[in-house]
């Protein structure tokens, strides 16, 4: 059985003032409130949402 590779995204600014699309994508990450946290599959779209707002977020990989 292959190992899934997962990473753990962490809301570490507040979405205030940003833009609008930046906001759905961080809400897509399934972040509501600062600090939160959840872990995703690390797929190209769960990658292509973390580039777009990195400067929002923290992320590490996680092993299962």
């Amino acid at each position: 059985m292959a190992k899934q590779e997962l990473v753990k995204i962490r809301l570490v600014k507040s979405t205030i003032g940003v833009p609008e699309t930046q906001r759905k994508t961080v809400r897509a990450l399934g972040l509501r409130k600062l600090n939160s946290s959840v872990v995703q599959k690390n797929s190209p779209q769960i990658q292509g949402m973390i580039s777009k707002v990195r400067h929002l977020i923290q992320t590490e990989r996680v092993e299962k």
